[in-house]
This record gives structure tokens, sequence and C-alpha cells, in this order.
């Protein structure tokens, strides 16, 4: 099998016509014949799958895998992927905001430079009303300061994948998925070009809550940062205040009853509370954070190729 490509599928049925039509004449454009098209059904409510099995006696290339409910988008992509069977797997969501043609594009580049594992796609400018934009800015700049992965921002689905990059992703065994970043963290060499995104028909199918899930799960998933930053601001809130306190006792035993500590030394005495507890939950967060990425189970390092020195034999 020369090509995978995966896509998902919920509240679909609009737009797999059109996808049909266009996915298979890009298939066409880049002269591969032996592919297949896996479709994952995230439980989707409307009649996707009834279309798509109609569909299926003329385009035996087409594979459906039915999940048993609606697990989420990453969820269903990890899915799709287990079950790519392709030397290269190409990843896309078949709303037709990313047009189907962009695998020419990517094949083209992946085809040209052989040391490329992927190829992916991102948008030079966000799409939507001012307030998603700025949303999704503040997302990428707030996931790259605390996350250890570098994330290029705006990064699209839509990506063409060696099949070695593939089954490297999914050992990857996160329970909480955030495919935007372990895509990133498996490292390999990859390549974005821009995409310029068109407007879907009809409502997004990630709403305000979905995208805000997306966001927490991200951070939670690569970042252990926030924890740190309570540790060092426990710290630093403890040092400061003890330094006071010292202040305080000094000036109370040089200049005695001139000195009146009262609510001064109350309040000091509450911060330096404040400060020794939360450098203690930092400290149990940061040991808390070390024990789930033990229980995520990623490999130390992954190994692209082995090298070996060859002899050469005159003859």
């Amino acid at each position: 099998m020369t090509l995978s490509v995966v896509t998902t599928l919920y509240k679909s049925k609009p737009f797999l016509e059109t996808f049909l039509k266009e996915i298979i004449a890009n298939i066409q454009i880049i002269k591969i014949n032996d592919f297949e098209l896996v479709f994952v059904n995230d439980g989707s409510p409307d009649d996707s799958v009834e279309y798509l099995l109609e569909r299926k006696k003329e385009i035996p290339e087409i594979k459906i895998i039915d999940l048993s409910r609606n697990f989420g988008h990453h969820y269903a992509i990890q899915a799709g992927l287990n079950f790519a069977s392709g030397e290269y797997v190409f990843l896309i969501d078949n709303d037709l905001e990313t047009p189907p043609s962009v695998l020419v594009d990517y094949y083209n580049e992946i085809i040209i430079d052989k040391n490329l594992d992927v190829v992916y796609g991102y948008q030079e400018a966000r799409k939507g009303n001012f307030i998603e934009k700025k949303a999704g800015s503040v997302f990428w700049v707030l996931i790259n300061k605390l996350s250890d992965t570098k994330i290029p921002h705006n990064i699209l689905t839509e990506r063409l994948m060696t099949k070695q990059y593939v089954n490297e992703l999914l050992r990857l065994q996160d329970a909480n998925l955030f495919m935007g970043g372990m895509m990133y963290w498996v490292g390999f060499n990859q390549k974005g070009i821009p995409v310029k995104k068109g407007q879907r028909d009809g409502a997004s199918t990630y709403s305000i809550k979905r995208r805000a899930e997306l966001m927490l799960q991200a951070i939670t998933s690569f970042s252990g940062k926030p924890l740190e930053w309570l540790f060092y601001i426990g710290i630093s809130i403890s040092f400061f205040s003890f330094l006071f306190l010292i202040y305080l006792a000094t000036q109370k035993i040089i200049h005695q009853d001139e000195v009146q500590l009262g609510w001064t030394s109350i309040v000091d005495i509450n911060m330096l509370i404040l400060g020794i507890i939360s450098t203690f939950l930092g400290l149990i967060g940061i040991y808390i954070y070390k024990i789930f990425k033990q229980v995520q189970g990623r490999p130390n390092e992954i190994i692209k190729r082995i090298r070996r020195k060859t002899r050469i034999i005159f003859i």
C-alpha cells in the first residue's frame, strides 16, 4: 500500500460527496494507484456511514472504522492512524476548510526531499472573527511558553507522514491526547508550508467549551511549568517575608516601645505561612508531575536510523 488517507466522521454527510471527488482526483494527479481511504466514525449522529457504505460499492478503497461512541477528534485520529497501512499517511479533515489539493503540494515536497518525514500545513493568518483570532494566538503563545516542546503556531490537522513517523507517534500511549504536541514531540524532519483555509459551511463542531478543554489538556499534558512557578513563587514569598520579619524584630529590639508591630507583623507572618504552603504544594506537584510523565510511558528517546560504518572493498 502506497498511500493511506485518514479522516474522521462527525456530522460529515454534507461534505462527503465533494470530499471523495476531490481527494480521489488529487490522488490521481500524483499518480498513486495503490491507496486506501480510512474513515473513522466518531459516533457521528447523521447518516455519514450509510452514505459511505453505499459509495463503497463503487469505491472499494473506502475503509470504515466504527468507534463505539463519540470519543473526540484527537482520539478518532489516533484510531485511524492505527489502521493505516500505507507507506505514506495523509491526515485530513473532510469538512473542506482545507482543500484536498494540498495533498499534491505535500507529496511533491516529501518526494523531492528524501530526508523529510512530515509535511504539514499552517495558517499564516488565522481565519474567523477578532475574538477567534486573538484566542488562537493566545493559545499558541501560552502553550509554547509553558511547554518544553516548541510547537509551530497555527498548525493544521492536514499533514503527510511517512509510515516510520506514524509508527513512532503511535508508540506514545498518552491517555490525554493533544495530537499537535505529540506530533512535534516525536521529532523527525518536519516541514511546514502555508495553507489558506476556507470557511466551513455550517457551525464548527468545536464549541468554545471543547476549545477550552483542548487548551487545558494541552497544558497539562505537555507542561509542568505552572507547578515549578508555584514552587519558586512560594520560595520567593517565604524568603522576603522572613527577611521582613527579621527587620521588624530588629526594629522592635532597637526601638522597643517606639515600634508597634500590630497588623504589620500579623500580615507578614501570614505571608510567610502562605509562602511555605505554596512552596510545599509546588514541590508535591512537581513530584506528581514526574509520576504522571512516568505513567504516560513515552519513550526516553526515538531512534530514526542507525548509521553503520561500511567497508569499502577495492577490486
